[in-house]
């Protein structure tokens, strides 16, 4: 009784809904459930959480398992019981995800997102049909390409390269090697396939990189719509080009080349972007190279409902949008595990020297940026340069007690408060803090 009055109070959320009788919105949500991660609706129970009760009589609740089982497809049949909340009767319906998704509910697909339902778009309701099937759409053949839109000779190659990275030899030939790995089905090429080996031009595989000296001055491009290993090779070309590099005395013979961004980040975000990229999109996949940064964009959401705050805080479970390919660039020693690239990178950033990248989905996309500033270079010139030392105090203050409001600091460290705003608006305009939370209960983070 308590775990269900401590559920009730928390309120609607992506696990709970409230509901005070059975009707269309209760199948609705239902579908949403099996659809995301299961939930709880309570029927009985007001949009407030107050509980009214409902009337039960002998046949209802098979009634209504019935018209859920009837109005679902693939047909749906949740727990259901009844529970006495101070003295009223609540009925339970427990919806436990679906292992065959997505469900519809009148030729509707829906999925729980936070505390409502949610229409599926048309790339979701594919997703969740090849998560159900354990694939994904590299695995799926091309009917407009045919064998001879491939490259044999690429083919060869990517197989030799398996065989150094494995220290063996296949004794199958070329085509029973594309079969074992499922890059040909039905004596047709895949997705996976025709982007890892198309001979010629390839529409979807389209990434324009360029290095500008202002937003609009755009002074080396290369466009590229070729085969994804062929991809791979030349972006990080293109991109060694245009970094800058100093040589380091090390007492060694040869002096040490140091870029000012490490090129193992850098490979294994293009690397990333390659397998991760949402192929369907027609949007090609974009990097820019400015002097004091550079942009990494993929069209295509983040998969799987992943988020910013999830990446950032490396609580997550990664999962690949294009099983295929990612098993390819595994098996020829391309990539060595799966996930936990963002987390690799920004490790690789911090040992040389730089800024954690910034993470950003905009544009139904996603983007990673790599900043070449110092790492407490921002704060040295800043404010070590000519801002004053009260500046300088309250930012390593906030970043020693985040979380803290402007009346809160202001009588921690006896400031006014006029004082301290101007203070942080100088800290937020260059970027250095934040405010995250609600007006009343947010706080001050240093970013």
């Amino acid at each position: 009784m308590s775990t269900l009055l401590s559920q009730i109070a928390q309120g609607e959320n992506q696990i709970t809904e409230f509901k005070t009788s059975f009707q269309k919105e209760v199948i609705a949500s239902v579908v949403a459930f099996a659809n995301a991660k299961g939930g709880k609706v309570f029927i009985g129970v007001s949009d407030s959480g107050e509980i009214v009760g409902v009337n039960i009589e002998k046949e209802t609740m098979q009634d209504w398992i019935n018209q859920i089982k009837l109005n679902t497809s693939p047909s749906v049949i949740p727990d259901m019981y009844i529970e006495s909340i101070n003295e009223k009767t609540v009925v339970i319906v427990d919806v436990k995800e679906y292992p065959i998704k997505p469900i519809s509910y009148k030729n509707r697909y829906l999925l729980r997102r936070a505390n409502s339902n949610h229409v599926m778009s048309m790339e979701e309701i594919a997703n969740e049909y090849l998560k159900t099937k354990n694939s994904s759409w590299d695995y799926y053949v091309d009917s407009t390409q045919k064998f001879n839109d491939i490259s044999l000779e690429k083919v060869d190659k990517f197989i030799k390269r398996i065989e150094k990275n494995f220290h063996k030899s296949f004794d199958d030939n070329p085509m029973q090697v594309l079969q074992k790995y499922g890059l040909v089905r039905d004596e047709q090429i895949t997705f996976g396939a025709y982007l890892l080996f198309v001979k010629d031009f390839c529409l979807i595989s389209g990434v324009q990189v360029g290095r500008f000296k202002t937003p609009t001055d755009i002074i080396d491009t290369l466009s590229l719509n070729c085969d994804i290993l062929t991809e791979i090779d030349e972006l990080i070309i293109f991109i060694r080009k245009h970094l800058m590099v100093e040589y380091i005395i090390t007492g060694n013979p040869q002096r040490e080349e140091r870029y000012d961004y490490p090129l193992d980040a850098i490979r294994e975000i293009v690397l990333n972007m390659i397998v991760h990229r949402d192929y369907r999109d027609s949007s090609d996949s974009v990097i820019k190279i400015f002097d004091d940064r550079i942009e990494f964009f993929n069209p295509g959401d983040l998969y799987d409902d992943l988020t910013i705050e999830q990446l950032n805080s490396n609580n997550y479970k990664s999962k690949t949008r294009n099983k295929l390919i990612a098993l390819m660039f595994k098996e020829c020693g391309l990539i060595e595990k799966y996930g936990s690239v963002i987390e690799r990178v920004k490790k690789l950033c911090k040992e040389h020297g730089i800024v954690e990248p910034k993470l950003q989905e905009i544009q139904k996309g996603f983007q990673v940026t790599l900043y070449k500033e110092k790492l407490n270079e921002g704060i040295n010139k800043g404010i070590n340069e000519g801002i004053n030392e009260g500046i300088n105090s309250l930012y390593l203050f906030i970043q020693n007690n985040p979380s803290l409001r402007v009346s809160q600091i202001a009588q921690k460290l006896n400031i006014p408060a006029k004082t301290l705003e101007r203070w942080i608006k100088q800290l937020k305009d260059e970027e250095k803090l934040e405010y995250r939370g609600s007006k009343k209960t947010g706080g001050y983070f240093v970013k």
